[in-house]
């Protein structure tokens, strides 16, 4: 039947922040019967993207197909797990992500910075709504954003600031053979739209899902993207 679900566990990688905790409206936006596992990240222990695949690859399910989606920051992430083809995993779901840097390259200055002075990113709610969450953002979720960036150690988010700068998952990308769908936001005033130019310039296949919205497209259209998910994969072979 059209409507079941071929897979219905789905393995969520968090954005920057590595909580997990903000995928909670879209959690709740997905279909009854599907089981969305999310993968958090150390708060206070710098990881590289390698050493995030050691620690994702451990927590993959063994015995049972998924779908793996990543957010943001852990696109090149997914993208270097897909392409070692773990057992079971029969799809890969990337929103507002990238391959390779966006271009921003004060990014390792920024985190230096940080890094020099212990300080934390206290972002102001006019940054949080332009940057990621768009006009009309309500205050309780600003909020919750808020605590996710703040729950990162400044060693973790320099870390991190700095994987993105250097990443480059052109490679792995070329390897990745199962079906591939990119959730691209509107008005995303983070990731460029080159950078899925980027990904079909090498993934022309790859299935395109443009929703009007900001960089955080889970947290604002929570029910839309569960939506467009959801399709994808009951398309799935």
């Amino acid at each position: 039947m059209a409507s079941e679900l071929p897979f219905r566990k789905l393995v969520l990688l968090p954005g920057m922040d590595g909580t997990g905790t903000l995928f909670a409206q879209f959690i709740d936006a997905l279909p009854h019967g599907f089981e969305a596992v999310t993968i958090s990240y150390p708060k206070a222990r710098p990881l590289s993207y390698v050493e995030l695949g050691e620690l994702v690859g451990k927590r993959l399910p063994k015995s049972e197909p998924f779908v793996l989606l990543a957010e943001s920051f852990s696109a090149p992430l997914a993208i270097q797990i897909a392409a070692t083809r773990p057992a079971g995993m029969s799809a890969l779901i990337l929103v507002a992500g990238f391959a390779t840097n966006p271009s921003y390259p004060w990014l390792p200055g920024l985190g230096a910075l940080l890094l020099a002075g212990r300080m934390r990113l206290r972002l102001p709610d006019l940054v949080i709504r332009r940057a990621l969450l768009g006009p009309g953002a309500s205050r309780g979720l600003v909020e919750s954003v808020r605590s996710a960036v703040l729950s990162m150690s400044p060693e973790v988010f320099s870390s991190r600031l700095r994987s993105i700068s250097s990443c480059d998952a052109r490679a792995e990308l070329a390897r990745v053979s199962v079906p591939a769908l990119y959730l691209q936001a509107a008005n995303d005033r983070v990731v460029p739209a080159r950078c899925l130019d980027e990904i079909l310039a090498i993934r022309p296949d790859v299935t395109v899902a443009r929703i009007d919205g900001p960089h955080l497209l889970l947290q604002r259209e929570p029910r839309q993207a569960a939506e467009i998910v959801t399709d994808f994969i009951r398309q799935l072979p």
